[in-house]
């Protein structure tokens, strides 16, 4: 749409109406021959003397009107200005800590056919899918076992995460479980981001075995950095020695961080609770509007000057004329008399 920056300075525009009136005309200075009887034939021709000047040419009166009007509104500066164009940023970071321990090695997952999968299987498939579902979001991922290692930082090129989690295999990070450095790396990573929200899920059997850091004590640290923590138990509640499930200690993580706790023992659980962390950690994100400009004040000030530059241009070319003319006439020979 069309819109003036300045549109205040079209008050100009009475000033060149009082400066036509306040100010003299404009006078040429030219030669002339002064006659004693100038008056006596003025008289006796019935003509009146005349002043000349712009208020006597009724055409350059106009052009300067139309001028003035011109000059004017190139300083109000017309502009368009093009529909808004928006930007998305995300105002989440959530990074995922996924435990890849050798107990996530254990087959006591039901897929949707009531097949037996491994642990690991079914966690990198609802994993996946819930990378697919939060494109707004900056995602990270933490891989940990007996040490936490980033595998991915905060990103939104969820193709590199995608490619980052199917490289992941049980057992690369060691055979134990360091619930407590997990929670400790992602307050780390997530102190870099700016944003106001920031969360950590932690998928594991809740069977820590190796951390260097206590979980209750990195669980305090997560709170104390503004890091909500949702943990994620995986595994059968009933399962003894290396593939025994802690779901107590998840719980006491959550709580301290200001999470929320969640059990999932077979791959349609597992969706139901990322469907819950939808609900939790919604899709939240700002818009920034740009509406680009373009100047059109040279039209109106072009425009004025090819006006100026047409009226001398006709001025001179009549003034040019008329020389001619008269050189002509002074030029013409007599007629020659019998």
């Amino acid at each position: 749409m069309w819109r003036l920056e300045y549109p205040w300075l079209f008050l100009l525009v009475p000033l060149g109406v009082l400066a036509y009136r306040a100010l003299p005309a404009y006078l040429q200075t030219r030669q002339a021959l002064r006659l004693p009887f100038f008056d006596t034939m003025a008289t006796l021709t019935g003509k009146s003397p005349t002043r000349p000047g712009v208020r006597d040419r009724r055409g350059q009166l106009v052009l300067n009107i139309v001028v003035w009007l011109l000059m004017v509104l190139a300083l109000t500066r017309p502009q368009w200005v093009e529909p808004p164009l928006t930007h998305t940023e995300p105002m989440r970071d959530i990074l995922l800590a996924v435990d890849i321990s050798q107990s996530m090695d254990s087959t006591d997952f039901r897929d949707p056919q009531n097949r037996p999968v491994s642990r690991w299987d079914a966690v990198k498939s609802v994993v996946s899918d819930f990378v697919d579902k939060r494109p707004d979001d900056r995602l990270g991922l933490i891989v940990f076992g007996t040490g936490a290692y980033p595998q991915a930082p905060l990103t939104r090129d969820h193709a590199s995460l995608h490619f980052l989690l199917d490289q992941a295999a049980v057992g690369m990070a060691g055979p134990h479980t360091a619930i407590g450095d997990a929670i400790g790396l992602g307050i780390r990573m997530l102190d870099k981001a700016d944003e106001r929200d920031k969360v950590l899920i932690l998928l594991t059997d809740g069977n820590d075995t190796g951390s260097a850091i206590p979980p209750d004590r990195a669980a305090a640290l997560a709170a104390r950095h503004h890091v909500t923590v949702h943990t994620i138990g995986i595994g059968d509640p009933q399962a003894t020695g290396e593939e025994r499930v802690d779901f107590d200690a998840l719980r006491e993580i959550a709580r301290t961080a200001g999470g929320k706790f969640f059990s999932a023992n077979d791959v349609n659980a597992l969706r139901e609770v990322y469907a819950t962390l939808d609900r939790i950690t919604p899709k939240e994100v700002k818009s920034l509007s740009h509406q680009p400009k373009r100047d059109y004040f040279w039209i109106p000030l072009g425009l004025a000057l090819c006006l100026l530059l047409l009226w001398h241009c006709i001025a001179a070319l009549g003034a040019w004329r008329g020389v001619h003319r008269a050189d002509h006439a002074g030029q013409a020979p007599a007629k020659e008399s019998v």
